[in-house]
């Protein structure tokens, strides 16, 4: 991630810091499992049915973290407090790609075949320039940002998975991180259960082009008639 302070962050995330020092500056990684994190990192507690994070605040701040980004207050702990710790961990990620102007973000969907070619495509793209790609099928609400938060001054190329569950997901994603290049695979009939239908399958995966700014570029599949149609959702 690129250096930030606490103060920075906390503005990022619409948060609000607690026994933490606002100068203090960021400069390792955002874990959520605190078996990763590194001096000089923000580990983000999330509470969860069996396990909660916060539980292992203490530990995140004995191995290094400047601050812990959770949903409520641990005593001794400095603290980013928000309302909704994956919400917050989206709002940071965009705002670190916000500030990465030469940054070009490739995002890629479709109902097979994904993760397949988004290793592909960072292969090639790291011959290029540095590289940030999702490590296996990363490709949801947390491992969309959690992805985007490796990105650092270095960086060149982040290529991002897209998964969906429904409309808007992919919506969603590309909201936290602004896709320059979409490529779309294909639709098929995976997860049609939780969609309804093919034609909703469609209209959930061309939301990726329709998140292009007016000089992006998107990269349609011709022998699926269904991608190809997305043509028309963009400039």
């Amino acid at each position: 991630m690129i250096p930030l302070t606490l103060a920075e962050v906390a503005t990022a995330v619409d948060g609000r810091l607690v026994a933490a020092d606002p100068d203090v500056r960021v400069t390792g990684s955002v874990e959520f499992d605190s078996r990763k994190v590194n001096a000089g990192g923000i580990f983000v507690a999330f509470p969860g049915e069996k396990v909660d994070g916060h539980d292992f605040a203490e530990g995140a701040v004995e191995a290094g973290v400047v601050a812990v980004l959770g949903t409520r207050e641990v005593p001794g702990v400095p603290m980013v407090l928000v309302d909704d710790a994956r919400d917050a961990m989206g709002r940071l990620a965009r705002a670190v790609v916000d500030r990465l102007p030469q940054l070009t973000v490739v995002g890629l969907t479709g109902s097979s075949g994904k993760t397949t070619t988004k290793d592909l495509i960072a292969q090639l793209t790291a011959r290029l320039g540095a590289t940030v790609a999702p490590p296996g099928s990363f490709n949801n609400e947390l491992g969309h940002p959690y992805t985007a938060l490796k990105a650092g001054p270095e960086t060149r190329y982040l290529v991002m998975e897209k998964g969906a569950r429904g409309i808007g997901h992919v919506r969603y994603l590309c909201e936290l991180v602004p896709p320059r290049i979409s490529v779309v695979l294909n639709v098929g009939t995976s997860h049609i259960g939780g969609f309804g239908s093919q034609a909703n399958i469609a209209l959930a995966k061309g939301e990726l082009v329709e998140a292009l700014p007016a000089d992006g570029l998107a990269v349609l599949n011709a022998d699926d008639r269904l991608v190809a149609a997305m043509a028309s959702r963009t400039d």
